[in-house]
């Protein structure tokens, strides 16, 4: 009777395991090396993921380029819906190319518009654009549109993410370097609404720009510096306002170090259950060859989150 109980329990666990989506390992795409994880939940009702893809054998990250999506629709079995842009697809973009980093992705009125930080010159810290491609589908068919008008003021400012507000409206952000900065956007979504206006209230922001909302309060997540232990390993930190553009009040950090230096992620609910998705280098054991995760991320009553718990 007694093991028959065991073995009941054993059989309930792994039933509540699967159907909370942690049957599966740490990292979950394993066939080829992806960072910079940006998740969405779109109509279909399946979980999108747009990251980023380190070139294996890796000469640095001037070599990232070739985008992928992945989807699931039960936070276990992940579909590669294969590459949906490369360099020599951006016209306006550096002859020798690569440089294809961190992206996002939104939808508006029946249109999917994917955001990716790429140079229009061979000075790439000096000459980062935003380019914007668009298409019908989630997964597939997305043609070069042109980019942002942002500016002059590029130097260093990558990792797009567009949010779009309850009401419609939507915001577009990126930063690096220090500077995190954000506008409304048209209607159009390939257009601002206003000026940039940096991000109050932030402390020691690096890069990897992410917003998000829930239950009427905007969170804003981004990598740090790490200057507390001065290792140099990137945090995930966040920030919440009762605006979408701020100001911030920080709150601290919700990912520690996940074993490489750089650190990029997103947050999404799926399902009534909210998660945290990143990047480590535990297949690989080097920072230029990474793999995306995703574990369950918790909130208090407060609305603060708590630190996720990296799983394997």
């Amino acid at each position: 009777m007694e093991v028959f109980r065991r073995l009941t329990f054993l059989f309930i666990t792994l039933l509540l395991a699967i159907t909370s989506g942690f049957a599966q390992k740490n990292p979950f795409v394993t066939h080829m090396y992806t960072a910079d994880p940006s998740a969405h939940v779109w109509k279909d009702g399946r979980l999108y993921v747009y990251p980023s893809h380190d070139v294996d054998p890796p000469r640095g990250c001037d070599l990232m380029d070739r985008y992928h999506v992945f989807s699931t629709d039960d936070m276990i079995n992940w579909k590669d819906h294969g590459e949906i842009l490369n360099a020599s697809q951006v016209p306006w973009g550096r002859k020798e190319g690569g440089f294809m980093w961190a992206p996002d992705c939104a939808y508006k009125n029946g249109t999917y518009y994917f955001y990716f930080p790429h140079p229009s010159g061979t000075e790439w810290n000096k000459t980062w654009k935003v380019g914007i491609a668009t298409s019908k589908k989630p997964d597939r068919d997305f043609k070069v549109q042109g980019y942002l008008e942002l500016g002059n003021d590029n130097y260093a400012m990558i990792d797009p993410c567009v949010f779009v507000d309850t009401d419609g409206q939507a915001y577009f952000y990126y930063g690096g370097g220090g500077r995190c900065a954000g506008a409304k956007l048209k209607k159009n979504m390939v257009e601002l609404a206003g000026p940039l206006q940096f991000m109050e209230g932030l402390k020691d922001f690096h890069e990897a720009t992410f917003v998000f909302k829930r239950n009427g309060l905007y969170y804003l997540t981004y990598a740090d510096n790490n200057r507390v232990d001065g290792k140099g390993a990137n945090r995930l930190n966040y920030a919440t306002s009762s605006s979408p553009m701020g100001p911030w009040t920080y709150k601290g950090v919700y990912l520690e170090p996940t074993g490489c230096d750089t650190s990029h992620g997103s947050v999404v609910e799926f399902k009534g259950q909210w998660y945290a998705f990143y990047h480590n280098s535990s297949i690989s054991g080097q920072g230029n060859l990474r793999s995306i995760c995703v574990d369950k991320l918790s909130f208090n009553a407060d609305g603060t989150m708590q630190t996720v718990v990296q799983s394997k």
